[in-house]
């Protein structure tokens, strides 16, 4: 299991891509949240409201869900980080794994 976390402008970018995602079968669930956020931008502080997305997927899908978030993502250079899980309820990871195996490429 692999879990993909990126961030949006607004709700609205997030989860028009996070559907999109999800109905190419590329993840098999995403939570989406309002944060706040800090960082250096054009050699400037920005503090901003975000939406960040969890994106849950599989191995053999994360390389597919990173091209398309880089082609789907409004922002310039995205947050686009993946972090394999080490550990997860195998009843979870199951219906996870046969929830995107049917778009398998």
């Amino acid at each position: 299991m692999v879990l993909i976390y990126t961030t949006f402008p607004t709700k609205e970018d997030c989860l028009r891509v996070c559907k999109q995602l999800l109905e190419e079968r590329k993840i098999a669930c995403f939570n989406a949240f309002q944060i706040q956020s800090g960082y250096w931008w054009q050699d400037k502080i920005v503090e901003d409201q975000e939406w960040a997305a969890i994106l849950k997927t599989d191995k053999f899908k994360e390389d597919e869900v990173f091209e398309a978030l880089k082609k789907l993502h409004p922002y310039t250079t995205p947050a686009i980080i993946s972090i394999e899980a080490k550990k997860a309820d195998a009843r979870y990871l199951s219906w996870l794994v046969s929830t995107i195996s049917s778009q398998r490429t």
